[in-house]
């Protein structure tokens, strides 16, 4: 089968000691799924990191423990290390290729928009991603728009706007924004006329209270 593929070893080691795993570089894995058992594993730090960086949540694995035949994986849980931000366990669930399952999809503004380059506008992406349901091996890697479509700054993309592939359906709301483009922020910059009123107006409230304090000398 092809696509991605990993190597994974059955751990004896669990609880606290799984901190003597990560000191000799080895990640602590739990492997589950509704149709197999739950299983824990290890793998070694490098090629299991760039397994997740290039699977995500939502692209296929081939998972051979040991040697064994392989089976589908999707990544489901990814911890770090709170301060040296490396991997320090992940969870992998088992699927049937032939039952639908949910995954969360990327989606990419793709082009320039000319609301942005031609009206100084900056572009902004509330949702990056969304969830769909499909055949495990029929999940896309990622959903595009085109940022042509952006032309104004009324103008917004929403999930409606996502051309879908066969097969796939989506979870999310058809109402809920993908895209748009702001206007830039113009600060309103104080002109002379208004500082010289400014100043005027001041100096007559002073000399207001420099005759109101003459005459109540006089007094």
């Amino acid at each position: 089968m092809d696509g991605l593929q990993i190597t994974l070893e059955k751990r004896e080691v669990i609880g606290k000691k799984v901190s003597n795993l990560r000191k000799n570089g080895l990640v602590p894995v739990h492997l589950y799924g509704p149709e197999v058992d739950s299983v824990s594993l290890q793998c070694a730090s490098l090629p299991l990191s760039k397994i997740v960086l290039q699977a995500g949540t939502n692209i296929p694995i081939n998972v051979s423990i040991d040697g064994s035949e392989d089976q589908v994986c999707f990544v489901r849980e990814v911890q770090y290390h709170p301060v040296k931000d490396h991997i320090i366990h992940v969870d992998f669930m088992s699927v049937n290729i032939s039952k639908p399952v949910t995954a969360r999809v990327p989606v990419r503004i793709e082009g320039t928009s000319p609301a942005v380059r031609t009206m100084g506008g900056t572009l902004l992406q509330p949702l990056e991603s969304v969830t769909v349901e499909a055949l495990p091996l029929e999940i896309p890697e990622y959903l595009s728009l085109a940022a042509e479509l952006l032309v104004d700054f009324e103008t917004n993309l929403y999930v409606k706007d996502l051309e879908i592939p066969d097969g796939i359906q989506i979870i999310n709301n058809d109402s809920e924004m993908l895209a748009s483009v702001v206007a830039p922020r113009v600060e309103r910059a104080r002109g002379p006329e208004s500082e010289e009123g400014e100043s005027v107006e001041g100096e007559g409230v002073e000399g207001e209270g420099e005759a109101s304090g003459e005459e109540s000398s006089e007094e």
